[in-house]
């Protein structure tokens, strides 16, 4: 739209332009008009003059006898035809109480106003009187001299501006809307472009835009597709890397979990069995009560150990929702942050949850863990609501939404990379998935959309 409106408003720049240059134009086309109806008349009635001239010298048989003009015969309405309006004419030499013969000036053109007339008399000056002898070969015949009416040519130029200048208007405005409609048209292709950028921008990138007329649009069209098709190959590409990442990750955890287990926990049952034997066989002993002391700190030491042990196997371990099922294991994370009295955390689950596929149901588990856990840390949440919905039909997803009522930044805390959040994304976007961060009413909002591409089991 900014596109369209930057190219009507320089159309309009034009069109003003071109319309100050016709007025200047037509201003001096105006003014030049005066002066040639007055050198038209002048010449006009040196012709008529000339033939009376003539006339009467051939009539009288005396060539020698001299100024046979001004007679009263040329002071005619046949003459006053022959003068332009607001034009004056007078013979020379003149005779005694002789006045110019004018044509009609009254009830010629509008008006001008009083800026008009000083700027048009500051730019061009008056006109001058023009000329004309009634023979060229005889110069003792006379002379016609004819001159303007100055207000009289004002008005004239004045009522050919406007007249000229209503045209170039209706013209102008023509020309604009026609241009406008011309520039809508052709840029109305662009609209779609810029909806498929914007589409590619949520993450739709193979998206089929018409075909252009314009060579320029379907070049632009034509880039833009290509580039939709690059990033989703590019999108699909990262998003099998990363699954792969994963899964790499998962194996290595699997098997740093059985090391564990099989290193460390055995050594560690065998030292709390020795350290349990020498408290028994130590109670005869002189010293049975400082070596009953070390042995029992020993066992402790030993349980502590092993308890910590029993917690990473924990967490490197599968997520209980690939055994145990989504719903029970997510019952089951909810019942161990309350058994820790955290801050109360609600569970809601909407939709059949019993055949979500294994990846899935791992993925929306560790969201719910992921989030939840970021919500019991950074934040002084009170409350927790975990929802997690399925939704069916052509839509066939599952969301996973944590809000609580700690307050928060959501835009600050979209535009983190923390290590967590980057996790979360990845993990996501590796099943196709997209995440947001919205405000909610007290706090933030965090909501997983992940698709289900496991067909039903019938």
């Amino acid at each position: 739209m900014r596109l369209m409106l930057q190219l009507i408003a320089r159309l309009l720049v034009v069109v003003a332009l071109c319309l100050g240059a016709a007025v200047l134009w037509t201003t001096i086309d105006a003014y030049r008009s005066v002066d040639r109806a007055t050198a038209a008349s002048a010449e006009r009635v040196s012709q008529a003059l000339q033939a009376i001239y003539w006339q009467q010298l051939l009539l009288r048989s005396n060539r020698s006898r001299e100024h046979l003009l001004p007679l009263p015969e040329w002071r005619t309405m046949e003459t006053m035809k022959l003068i332009s309006p607001g034009v004056c004419v007078r013979f020379e030499p003149m005779g005694p109480f002789e006045t110019p013969l004018c044509g009609q000036s009254k009830g010629i053109g509008r008006q001008p106003p009083k800026w008009f007339a000083a700027t048009l008399q500051t730019l061009f000056g008056s006109h001058s009187a023009i000329a004309e002898p009634i023979s060229a070969r005889v110069a003792t015949a006379g002379i016609v001299s004819a001159s303007p009416d100055p207000d009289a040519a004002i008005r004239l130029a004045w009522e050919h501006i406007l007249d000229i200048l209503n045209v170039a208007l209706l013209m102008a405005v023509a020309i604009g809307l026609l241009a406008s409609a011309a520039i809508a048209h052709a840029l109305a292709p662009a609209q779609s472009i810029v909806a498929a950028l914007q589409q590619m921008a949520h993450g739709r990138y193979r998206i089929a835009l018409p075909r252009f007329r314009s060579m320029q649009l379907a070049m632009i069209g034509q880039a833009v597709s290509d580039l939709g098709g690059r990033l989703a190959q590019a999108t699909e590409q990262r998003a099998a890397l990363t699954r792969r990442l994963l899964e790499i990750r998962d194996d290595e955890r699997r098997l740093l979990a059985r090391e564990l287990h099989d290193e460390f926990g055995q050594n560690l049952t065998a030292i709390l069995a020795f350290a349990n034997a020498i408290e028994v066989t130590a109670a005869d002993g002189p010293d049975k009560d400082a070596v009953a002391q070390d042995a029992r700190m020993i066992s402790q030491a030993t349980q502590r150990i092993m308890t910590c042990l029993r917690g990473t196997l924990k967490r490197l371990r599968h997520p209980p929702a690939e055994e145990l099922g989504l719903e029970a294991s997510l019952i089951s994370l909810v019942e161990s942050w309350r058994s820790q009295r955290a801050p109360t955390v609600q569970l809601d689950l909407q939709g059949d949850l019993t055949d979500v596929p294994g990846s899935i149901a791992a993925t929306a588990y560790r969201v719910a863990q992921e989030c939840v856990t970021n919500s019991l840390r950074h934040g002084a949440a009170r409350k927790i609501l975990l929802r997690i919905e399925r939704r069916t039909g052509d839509e066939n997803a599952l969301v996973v939404c944590v809000e609580d009522d700690g307050g928060g930044d959501a835009a600050e805390v979209a535009q983190s990379f923390g290590f967590g959040l980057t996790g979360l994304r990845e993990r996501v976007a590796a099943v196709g998935g997209s995440l947001s961060i919205a405000r909610a009413k007290a706090g933030l909002s965090v909501a997983a959309k992940i698709p289900i591409t496991v067909p039903i089991a019938a």
